[in-house]
């Protein structure tokens, strides 16, 4: 199971990679609209994170764009301190659950 993070700021996407990588999970990321398109149509992908500074219009179309390219689950993210305490309390649960792992 891959997950793709979509983050505005480069270094919460590299914390939250981080994290992820570190905690066993495959995960990529980005901090553009048009990168995270290229990246979703390899349909490699079953989890979008997206960050809380992903505007409303993008975050629309990013969904209905994930949706298409059988991205499993959408997660809306707005992290805060500590970051990898938010990564393990909010988001990893949701891809262990998506990945059918308890």
């Amino acid at each position: 199971m891959k997950t793709l993070v979509l983050g505005r700021t480069p270094a919460r996407v590299t914390e939250v990679l981080s994290t992820l990588h570190a905690d066993g999970f495959d995960a990529d990321g980005t901090s553009t609209d048009d990168e995270a398109r290229e990246l979703l149509e390899t349909r490699e992908f079953d989890v979008l994170i997206i960050g809380g500074g992903v505007g409303p219009e993008s975050r629309t179309a990013l969904k209905e764009f994930a949706e298409e390219h059988h991205v499993r689950r959408v997660i809306d993210g707005a992290l805060t301190a500590p970051f990898d305490a938010y990564v393990r309390r909010e988001f990893e649960p949701v891809l262990r659950e998506v990945a059918g792992v308890a």
